[in-house]
């Protein structure tokens, strides 16, 4: 089969790296796949390689959404008449061009399937949260176009049903881990570090992260010296937060770390993983660490809660964030016996629900369903 990706290499978010998984995988499966993505020509390989590149051009792009340029719609229309897919996945970036794909796909005979990422908090107990739903409000009609939507959980097919979109085309296929990459082993981390215990968040430095409440109640906790905690990635607020909270108080600022392999050894050199969210779809990063056997915890907002629930982390409130981790953080820091045991949960929870595999096996069935019916409907009379 020959999917034409739509989606983003740069810069690096949690869509960056679900295209990449997800791709790699249905290559290593035997298909053909062509990922069309925002970039400026000189930056795009061209090469007859096993996954070519089609840049498409923009004019801003962000890690949350991107603005193409006037030509981009016609680029794109040219790139899927000449390269004839079989299905088209869109791996939605949050752009204008988002609204007009279904058009472009309908007029080329094309199959149209997207996978929508927004985080989202569906009891909507912030303004951040408020502003994702409106986002959710602003797809849904434009989403009941596609023949497929691909969401992360029930929640959030709920949500865009209750909004319009219709139930036979929303599909809940959670994200995916390679449990062979990510997975428990040894790390020097500690030794590195100096430190007993390892505290580590990893994602973005944004305010809908919330990680400055993690940051309070590290520094009222009082866990220095003997523990550490690491915060992985940057973001616009990244700056102001690094120097109210340094490494007087145990925090080890490593900024956006590229290599997939260190990720991994700070994770498997990590005691405890935290996700303080205000919104979220359902974080990669979250599972990355459940695969690696670290103890979980997290907010409910989008599906994390979803995902540690039943025993296999601990969940959050989106309220109050730094309150509840002031009594957690103690209680993780002086027993070892309890993060290692939500650790072993966490790992067990990824093979039962979140391993890649199953999503690629998923996804390569919902490709044919759609093939299906598409030939169903270009065989029936007009």
């Amino acid at each position: 089969m020959h999917i034409a990706w739509l989606g983003k290499k740069s810069p690096f978010c949690g869509n960056v790296t679900y295209g990449r998984e997800v791709t790699n995988a249905l290559l290593d499966r035997g298909h053909r796949v062509s990922f069309l993505h925002f970039a400026q020509e000189d930056d795009a390989t061209l090469s007859p390689s096993e996954c070519p590149e089609v840049p498409i051009p923009f004019l801003y792009k962000s890690q949350i959404y991107t603005i193409p340029s006037l030509r981009s719609s016609k680029v794109l229309a040219r790139a899927l008449k000449k390269l004839q897919p079989d299905v088209v996945h869109a791996s939605l970036t949050l752009s204008p061009l988002d609204f007009v794909l279904p058009e472009i796909c309908e007029e080329l005979g094309l199959p149209l399937v997207a996978t929508f990422h927004p985080p989202f908090d569906h009891k909507r107990r912030n303004l951040t949260s408020g502003t994702q739903h409106l986002m959710y409000q602003l797809y849904a009609p434009f989403l009941a176009h596609y023949h497929r939507v691909i969401v992360f959980s029930q929640i959030q097919r709920d949500l865009l049903v209750r909004l319009g979109v219709p139930p036979h085309k929303v599909a809940v296929i959670p994200n995916g881990v390679d449990i062979n990459k990510y997975s428990p082993g040894l790390s020097r981390l500690k030794s590195e570090l100096n430190a007993q215990r390892i505290f580590v968040y990893q994602g973005r430095i944004a305010v809908e992260k919330n990680v400055e409440s993690l940051l309070k109640a590290w520094k009222h906790a009082e866990m220095a010296p003997g523990s550490k905690l690491v915060v992985v990635g940057n973001g616009p607020l990244a700056p102001m937060l690094m120097s109210n909270y340094g490494a007087d108080l145990g925090v080890v600022w490593m900024g956006f770390i590229a290599n997939e392999q260190q990720r991994i050894q700070i994770l498997r050199g990590s005691d405890v993983f935290i996700l303080p969210s205000l919104v979220e779809g359902l974080s990669l990063s979250l599972l990355e660490a459940m695969a690696c056997g670290v103890a979980c915890v997290a907010t409910d907002a989008g599906a994390d809660g979803e995902v540690l629930e039943a025993g296999a982390g601990v969940v959050l409130s989106t309220q109050q964030v730094s309150t509840q981790l002031r009594t957690l953080l103690p209680l993780f820091r002086d027993h070892p016996e309890v993060t290692t045991l939500l650790g072993r949960k966490a790992r067990q929870r990824v093979l039962d629900r979140y391993t890649l595999s199953e999503n690629i096996t998923r996804v390569e069935e919902l490709y044919q369903q759609v093939l299906q019916q598409q030939h169903i409907y270009s065989k029936s009379p007009v």
